[in-house]
């Protein structure tokens, strides 16, 4: 596609801010039962609190051995390249990550060390679980997946579904290839912005088949910070005028933060009668929302 003579194609970027547990996956209101007891005797309470159960022991098992969440519970940082001035780039291929002396205190050597973890970490994420888990434990988690998806009226596949629709670009529309005077191209990218630590929410992203849709780079632990300082980075590194900031979460401090930076905030409710859940939100609501601050987009109004 190409622009006719004298008319400039501008690129606009909506960035998708979500939360994890309770919105983009079930897992705090499946152990407490408080999603079972909502829908009045429909489902089987016990039932959900044993499927948060095998996900609690699947998630941890998979941070202790493949991502060495044991030995760096206690260093958590806001994002995976927090570290990245102290990684000096050095072939970790024979680097013994069991007898480097990695531990307190939290100095300059250990940093680098971390960092030397966080890199091997991001490189497990991009090459995705089915790579490094064995058949059995692909098998158990396929079957969890599965299980947990049916028992939520589909709450994880339909979560999913939106997430990739707002991964896209869009292209506007046009005739013989040449685009229309008004024509902009936007771009959409999902981040994840969480209360968890960053280990164990990466983990969880993989393990709920999300990771080929949010980017290791694009996932936030508010852990230690707070959400308002994971948005305030997040604006300065997309923030320009084409952009568009949309906040997606079921808690008060991700509503707060979003209020503070003058963005939409879509409240995700797990109740059966939610205005805005899974199955049900789409993105021709997300793109109401972004109107209602930011004006409405043409070439995001043709693809809505």
């Amino acid at each position: 596609m190409e622009a006719s003579p004298g008319n400039t194609i501008t690129e606009k970027l909506n960035v998708y801010i979500w939360d994890m547990d309770e919105t983009l996956i079930l897992l705090k209101t499946l152990l407490d039962g408080t999603y079972a007891k909502s829908f009045n005797g429909l489902k089987d309470i016990k039932q959900g609190v044993e499927i948060g159960k095998m996900w609690e022991k699947l998630i941890l098992q998979v941070c202790d051995e493949y991502f060495f969440y044991e030995q760096i519970e206690n260093f958590n940082s806001p994002f995976i390249d927090a570290l990245s001035e102290y990684d000096d780039g050095r072939d970790l291929l024979d680097y013994d990550f069991n007898h480097d002396g990695f531990g307190p205190p939290c100095d300059d050597p250990n940093r680098k060390r971390l960092a030397y973890r966080y890199r091997v970490i991001s490189h497990k994420y991009k090459q995705g679980l089915c790579s490094i888990l064995d058949q059995e434990i692909i098998k158990e988690w396929n079957y969890l997946y599965d299980l947990t998806d049916n028992y939520t009226d589909g709450w994880l596949s339909s979560a999913r579904a939106l997430m990739e629709e707002c991964s896209g670009d869009n292209e506007a529309s046009s005739e013989n290839g040449v685009v229309d005077p008004t024509y902009s191209k936007v771009k959409h990218i999902n981040v994840l912005v969480t209360s968890g630590s960053l280990i164990p929410s990466l983990v969880k992203c993989m393990l709920f088949r999300l990771d080929d849709l949010i980017a290791y780079k694009n996932v936030y632990s508010s852990w230690e910070v707070s959400k308002l300082k994971c948005f305030e980075w997040i604006k300065e590194r997309w923030g320009n005028p084409n952009v568009r900031f949309c906040v997606i979460g079921d808690g008060w401090e991700e509503c707060e933060a979003a209020q503070r930076m003058r963005w939409p905030f879509i409240q995700i409710d797990t109740r059966p009668d939610g205005v805005h859940r899974f199955p049900g939100l789409t993105l021709t609501t997300v793109g109401h929302y972004l109107s209602v601050i930011y004006g409405s987009s043409p070439a995001e109004n043709d693809k809505d």
